[in-house]
Protein backbone atom coordinates (compact mmCIF):
# COMPACT_ATOMS: atom_id res chain seq x y z
CA UNK A 1 0.00 0.00 0.00
CA UNK A 2 2.69 2.35 0.87
CA UNK A 3 4.48 1.98 -2.39
CA UNK A 4 0.85 2.68 -3.99
CA UNK A 5 0.48 6.05 -1.82
CA UNK A 6 4.43 7.27 -2.92
CA UNK A 7 3.89 6.26 -6.77
CA UNK A 8 0.31 8.81 -6.53
CA UNK A 9 2.41 11.55 -4.47
CA UNK A 10 5.21 11.62 -6.93
CA UNK A 11 2.90 11.73 -9.77
CA UNK A 12 1.92 15.42 -8.02
CA UNK A 13 5.16 16.75 -7.26
CA UNK A 14 6.08 19.92 -8.26
CA UNK A 15 10.37 20.55 -7.72
CA UNK A 16 9.80 23.91 -7.53
CA UNK A 17 7.56 24.18 -4.59
CA UNK A 18 10.03 21.20 -2.66
CA UNK A 19 12.62 23.65 -3.01
CA UNK A 20 10.38 26.73 -1.46
CA UNK A 21 9.64 23.94 1.00
CA UNK A 22 12.91 23.00 1.48
CA UNK A 23 14.06 26.64 2.78
CA UNK A 24 10.85 26.70 5.28
CA UNK A 25 11.68 23.21 6.84
CA UNK A 26 15.16 23.32 7.86
CA UNK A 27 14.68 20.28 10.02
CA UNK A 28 13.70 18.11 7.28
CA UNK A 29 16.26 16.52 4.76
CA UNK A 30 15.45 18.01 1.22
CA UNK A 31 15.66 14.43 -0.10
CA UNK A 32 12.13 13.13 2.38
CA UNK A 33 10.36 16.04 0.92
CA UNK A 34 8.74 15.23 -2.20
CA UNK A 35 6.99 19.16 -3.54
CA UNK A 36 3.42 18.44 -3.03
CA UNK A 37 0.78 20.98 -2.06
CA UNK A 38 -1.59 20.57 0.94
CA UNK A 39 -5.05 21.09 -1.07
CA UNK A 40 -3.57 18.06 -3.77
CA UNK A 41 -2.65 16.66 -0.62
CA UNK A 42 -5.57 16.46 1.24
CA UNK A 43 -7.66 15.40 -2.33
CA UNK A 44 -5.01 12.50 -2.51
CA UNK A 45 -5.78 11.45 1.13
CA UNK A 46 -9.78 11.43 0.73
CA UNK A 47 -9.62 9.51 -3.03
CA UNK A 48 -6.73 7.02 -1.68
CA UNK A 49 -8.27 5.75 1.44
CA UNK A 50 -11.55 5.27 0.85
CA UNK A 51 -9.86 1.97 -0.82
CA UNK A 52 -7.26 1.47 0.90
CA UNK A 53 -6.62 0.62 5.04
CA UNK A 54 -5.90 4.15 6.78
CA UNK A 55 -5.26 1.83 10.11
CA UNK A 56 -2.56 0.25 8.68
CA UNK A 57 -1.15 3.58 7.08
CA UNK A 58 -1.36 4.79 10.84
CA UNK A 59 0.86 1.91 11.89
CA UNK A 60 3.63 2.34 9.36
CA UNK A 61 5.84 4.54 11.44
CA UNK A 62 7.93 6.13 10.87
CA UNK A 63 7.10 7.82 7.64
CA UNK A 64 9.94 7.92 4.63
CA UNK A 65 8.61 11.70 3.28
CA UNK A 66 7.36 15.12 4.83
CA UNK A 67 4.33 14.31 2.65
CA UNK A 68 3.40 11.23 4.04
CA UNK A 69 3.32 12.61 7.22
CA UNK A 70 1.25 15.30 6.19
CA UNK A 71 -0.82 12.68 4.89
CA UNK A 72 -0.83 10.78 8.35
CA UNK A 73 -1.84 14.50 10.59
CA UNK A 74 -4.97 14.65 7.84
CA UNK A 75 -6.16 11.36 8.34
CA UNK A 76 -5.81 11.81 12.77
CA UNK A 77 -7.30 15.09 12.53
CA UNK A 78 -10.70 13.39 11.20
CA UNK A 79 -10.67 11.00 13.69
CA UNK A 80 -14.02 10.68 15.16
CA UNK A 81 -13.04 8.63 18.53
CA UNK A 82 -11.63 10.56 21.05
CA UNK A 83 -9.50 7.79 23.09
CA UNK A 84 -8.48 6.43 19.30
CA UNK A 85 -7.52 9.90 18.36
CA UNK A 86 -5.31 10.43 21.60
CA UNK A 87 -3.74 7.29 20.86
CA UNK A 88 -2.55 8.07 17.74
CA UNK A 89 -1.58 11.27 18.42
CA UNK A 90 0.78 9.72 20.98
CA UNK A 91 2.19 7.10 18.61
CA UNK A 92 3.00 9.91 16.11
CA UNK A 93 4.24 12.54 18.24
CA UNK A 94 7.82 11.15 18.32
CA UNK A 95 8.35 10.71 15.00
CA UNK A 96 7.01 14.80 14.61
CA UNK A 97 10.75 16.45 13.24
CA UNK A 98 9.35 20.01 11.78
CA UNK A 99 6.83 22.75 12.68
CA UNK A 100 4.76 22.20 9.21
CA UNK A 101 3.63 18.83 10.62
CA UNK A 102 3.46 19.67 14.01
CA UNK A 103 1.09 22.72 13.39
CA UNK A 104 -1.09 20.68 10.83
CA UNK A 105 -2.19 18.24 13.66
CA UNK A 106 -5.07 20.12 15.35
CA UNK A 107 -7.32 16.69 15.54
CA UNK A 108 -11.17 18.22 15.56
CA UNK A 109 -12.57 15.63 18.39
CA UNK A 110 -10.03 17.46 20.98
CA UNK A 111 -12.40 20.41 20.65
CA UNK A 112 -15.07 18.12 22.68
CA UNK A 113 -12.92 16.86 25.19
CA UNK A 114 -10.78 19.46 26.75
CA UNK A 115 -11.46 18.40 30.53
CA UNK A 116 -9.68 15.01 29.45
CA UNK A 117 -7.27 16.83 27.30
CA UNK A 118 -5.56 18.69 29.87
CA UNK A 119 -3.71 16.24 31.82
CA UNK A 120 -2.05 14.95 28.32
CA UNK A 121 -1.13 18.50 27.84
CA UNK A 122 0.70 18.63 31.01
CA UNK A 123 2.94 15.79 29.92
CA UNK A 124 3.63 17.34 26.64
CA UNK A 125 4.33 20.92 28.00
CA UNK A 126 7.49 18.64 30.06
CA UNK A 127 8.55 16.58 27.16
CA UNK A 128 12.39 16.68 26.03
CA UNK A 129 11.34 16.53 22.51
CA UNK A 130 10.79 19.96 21.03
CA UNK A 131 8.04 19.33 18.67
CA UNK A 132 5.98 17.47 21.35
CA UNK A 133 6.30 20.65 23.76
CA UNK A 134 5.41 22.90 20.51
CA UNK A 135 2.32 20.64 19.93
CA UNK A 136 1.08 20.63 23.78
CA UNK A 137 1.54 24.99 23.16
CA UNK A 138 -0.31 25.29 20.48
CA UNK A 139 -3.23 22.61 21.78
CA UNK A 140 -3.17 25.35 24.70
CA UNK A 141 -3.21 28.20 22.31
CA UNK A 142 -6.41 26.56 19.59
CA UNK A 143 -8.55 25.21 22.65
CA UNK A 144 -8.15 26.69 25.57
CA UNK A 145 -8.30 30.73 24.78
CA UNK A 146 -12.14 31.13 24.51
CA UNK A 147 -14.39 29.86 26.68
CA UNK A 148 -11.75 27.44 28.27
CA UNK A 149 -9.86 29.67 29.31
CA UNK A 150 -7.88 30.19 32.90
CA UNK A 151 -5.05 31.74 33.96
CA UNK A 152 -3.12 28.81 34.80
CA UNK A 153 -2.60 27.91 31.12
CA UNK A 154 -0.51 31.15 30.91
CA UNK A 155 1.16 29.99 33.68
CA UNK A 156 2.05 27.05 32.06
CA UNK A 157 3.38 27.72 28.96
CA UNK A 158 5.64 30.68 30.83
CA UNK A 159 7.41 27.82 33.00
CA UNK A 160 8.14 25.76 29.98
CA UNK A 161 11.86 24.80 29.62
CA UNK A 162 12.45 23.96 26.42
CA UNK A 163 14.80 26.90 25.26
CA UNK A 164 14.47 25.86 21.29
CA UNK A 165 13.74 28.50 18.60
CA UNK A 166 10.93 26.41 17.64
CA UNK A 167 9.01 25.88 21.11
CA UNK A 168 9.93 29.66 21.72
CA UNK A 169 8.00 30.67 18.66
CA UNK A 170 5.37 29.14 19.73
CA UNK A 171 5.12 30.42 22.66
CA UNK A 172 5.24 33.39 21.32
CA UNK A 173 2.50 33.06 19.21
CA UNK A 174 0.71 31.44 22.28
CA UNK A 175 1.08 34.77 24.03
CA UNK A 176 0.37 37.28 21.25
CA UNK A 177 -2.93 35.14 20.85
CA UNK A 178 -3.61 35.58 24.57
CA UNK A 179 -3.06 39.32 24.15
CA UNK A 180 -6.06 39.25 21.46
CA UNK A 181 -8.30 37.12 23.15
CA UNK A 182 -7.93 37.48 27.26
CA UNK A 183 -5.95 40.72 26.90
CA UNK A 184 -6.04 42.02 30.81
CA UNK A 185 -4.64 38.49 31.85
CA UNK A 186 -1.75 38.24 29.18
CA UNK A 187 -0.55 41.91 29.35
CA UNK A 188 0.47 40.94 33.20
CA UNK A 189 3.22 38.51 31.52
CA UNK A 190 4.98 41.56 29.58
CA UNK A 191 4.21 43.96 32.10
CA UNK A 192 6.07 42.25 35.29
CA UNK A 193 8.60 40.62 32.20
CA UNK A 194 7.91 36.93 33.32
CA UNK A 195 8.47 35.73 30.06
CA UNK A 196 12.29 34.97 29.01
CA UNK A 197 13.83 38.13 26.97
CA UNK A 198 13.36 36.28 23.48
CA UNK A 199 9.82 35.60 23.83
CA UNK A 200 9.13 39.22 25.69
CA UNK A 201 10.34 40.36 22.35
CA UNK A 202 8.78 37.94 19.84
CA UNK A 203 5.70 38.37 21.36
CA UNK A 204 5.19 42.00 21.13
CA UNK A 205 6.37 41.36 17.77
CA UNK A 206 3.55 39.17 16.45
CA UNK A 207 1.38 41.14 18.54
CA UNK A 208 2.08 44.50 16.73
CA UNK A 209 2.07 42.43 13.29
CA UNK A 210 -1.33 41.50 14.19
CA UNK A 211 -4.56 43.04 12.69
CA UNK A 212 -6.31 42.03 15.50
CA UNK A 213 -5.05 44.25 18.00
CA UNK A 214 -6.20 48.31 17.85
CA UNK A 215 -3.59 51.21 17.52
CA UNK A 216 -3.60 52.38 21.07
CA UNK A 217 -2.58 48.78 22.52
CA UNK A 218 -0.33 48.26 19.78
CA UNK A 219 1.67 51.67 20.98
CA UNK A 220 1.48 49.78 24.41
CA UNK A 221 2.76 46.95 23.68
CA UNK A 222 5.98 48.93 21.90
CA UNK A 223 6.34 51.07 24.77
CA UNK A 224 7.09 47.55 26.76
CA UNK A 225 9.45 46.15 24.26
Amino acid sequence: MIEKLREELFKLQDLKYRDFQAKLLPTVDKEKIIGVRSPELCKLAKKFFQDNDAENFLQDLPHKYFEENSIHTILICEMKNYSACLEEVKKFLPHLDNWGNCDSLIPKIFAKHTAELETEIKNWLASTSTFTVRFGILMLMKFYLDENFDKKYLKQVSEVQNKNYYVEMAAAWFFAEALIKQYDAAIIYLQEKLLSPSIHRKTIQKAVESRRISADKKIYLKSLR
